[in-house]
Formats: C-alpha cells, sequence, structure tokens
C-alpha cells in the first residue's frame, strides 16, 4: 500500500521545471503586451491601413530627412535602413510618436501618415 505521506521523485528536475516556467511567464507577458498595444486605438488604427511608399517618402522627407538623410543613410540621427527589420512596427510607432530618444523631436502623424512613414521605412 501507498503512503501518501512519502514523496515520490518527480520525472522532471526541478532545473527543468524552472526554465519551463521562465518561458511560460515571458510568453505570457510577450502576448500581454501585444493585446495591450493593440488596444491603443492609435495604433490600431495605423496597422488597420494601407500605407503609400510615395507619401511615405514625401512625409519623411519633410520631417525626417534633415537629421537621418535624404536618403535615410544617417546624418545627425542614425541610419534608417533595414530599420524596419530591427524594429517592430509598435516600435517604430513609439519611435516615431513619443520622442524619447533626444534629439528626436515628438511627432504625431495622422494614422494615414504613419502608415504611409512605416511602408517608406520598410523597403528603406
Amino acid at each position: 500500500m501507498d503512503n501518501p505521506f512519502v514523496q515520490t521523485k518527480s520525472p522532471f528536475p526541478r532545473s527543468l521545471l524552472l526554465v519551463l516556467a521562465v518561458v511560460l511567464a515571458i510568453a505570457i507577458a510577450c502576448t500581454g503586451i501585444y493585446w495591450y498595444r493593440m488596444s491603443d486605438p492609435y495604433i490600431h488604427s495605423v496597422l488597420s491601413l494601407q500605407g503609400s511608399v510615395r507619401r511615405g517618402r514625401d512625409i519623411f522627407q519633410i520631417n525626417c530627412a534633415a537629421c537621418h538623410g535624404i536618403t535615410g543613410d544617417g546624418q545627425v540621427g542614425p541610419s534608417l535602413h533595414r530599420v524596419a527589420k530591427r524594429k517592430s512596427k509598435f516600435g517604430l510607432i513609439h519611435q516615431v510618436t513619443d520622442g524619447k530618444t533626444p534629439p528626436m523631436p515628438m511627432f504625431q502623424p495622422t494614422p494615414q501618415e504613419m502608415a504611409d512613414l512605416l511602408e517608406y521605412l520598410r523597403q528603406l
């Protein structure tokens, strides 16, 4: 007869269970961040629109080229070539609209302007 007070050895080592718990916590946090970002009406609106490279280039040349260069290769600000591969759309939107990275100014484009700018940045 089995004694209910005797602990049996787990088939998984404690370190594996700890790693699995950490991975699960990270996955839950990432999912929560994604849903939080998608709940932002501005971001939701931007991501629901089709952007235009031509209009995005015009917006870039008016607002961004002085620091990032006419072709996005960097001047005062860093090069933006392949920036869409380094940053998510969420990251790019926040970078443009928050202005929390001095000397990057805060820029408040309309959702369509932001969608156009994202499309232009995607092809740099």
